[in-house]
């Protein structure tokens, strides 16, 4: 079902050996990390602070751009690219590897089960989200919000429904060879009865709730878009079963 399958079927024949590959990631999220880490060593090395302003200030989203437009140079013609670009940009190294590290974690098992246009879609999906629940929670004027932690919650969410559901195997209707049919999709009841799921999704959800909290008391200093990890993360948890398209069997 995917490349992984493919190593279970032994070299090929004539005596040469498979090449091993270097990661087991799949080629999207490769990609997808390698674009990430590309755009913040140009950034560091080629922009100074003016010109790093400029950047956030034409690619990052900005709230203020719905409510302040005649405030933010562009007005509110950059919302129509910002919603996504944003997800392209971080603020420092720190930032763009726990980025990346969970893009790992979570991109992977959603771009072997939908392919890359549903790692695309979900991907993008989060951004937008993600910058949507900024706007509507953010209350700090000038906030522009940067990095791809939106998308990646999209993964997240999206992942929940699957990652912890067991395997599911089937018996050919004509031969009785059993069949591995993967996981299933679980629905919310589903989720909140999984243990792992439920307990992974809830000390995510409160962390980030906590931040929220936290950050009404605080003054200055750096800022975590809670609000676009929630808002991606959601987008993903209820988007993701319109990717649904295999058939599945019944399972025995």
């Amino acid at each position: 079902m995917s490349e992984q399958d493919q190593g279970d079927r032994g070299a090929p024949q004539g005596g040469g050996s498979a090449p091993v590959p270097m990661t087991n990631l799949p080629p999207a999220v490769l990609a997808l990390g390698g674009l990430l880490v590309a755009i913040h060593i140009a950034k560091t090395l080629v922009l100074d602070s003016n010109a790093s302003t400029f950047l956030y200030t034409w690619f990052g989203f900005i709230p203020d751009r719905l409510t302040n437009p005649d405030l933010v140079p562009g007005g509110a013609l950059p919302l129509v690219w910002t919603v996504v670009t944003h997800a392209l940009l971080h603020g420092d190294w720190m930032h763009l590897f726990f980025n990346v590290a969970w893009l790992a974690v979570f991109g992977t098992p959603v771009t072997r089960r939908y392919g890359i246009g549903g790692f695309a879609i979900l991907g993008l999906a989060g951004a937008i989200a993600g910058a949507a629940g900024f706007a509507v929670f953010n209350t700090v004027f000038g906030a522009i919000l940067i990095g791809a932690s939106g998308a990646i919650s999209g993964y997240m969410g999206a992942a929940m429904r699957f990652v912890f559901q067991p395997v599911q195997v089937a018996v050919h209707p004509e031969t009785g060879e059993r069949i591995v049919l993967g996981r299933k999709l679980a629905s919310l009841r589903e989720v909140i009865q999984n243990r792992r799921a439920l307990a992974f999704s809830g000390i995510w959800i409160a962390i980030n709730l906590a931040v929220g909290l936290a950050s009404l008391f605080s003054e200055g200093g750096g800022y975590i878009a809670w609000q676009a990890h929630l808002a991606g993360f959601a987008a993903g948890f209820v988007l993701v079963p319109l990717l649904e398209r295999r058939p599945r069997p019944s399972a025995q």
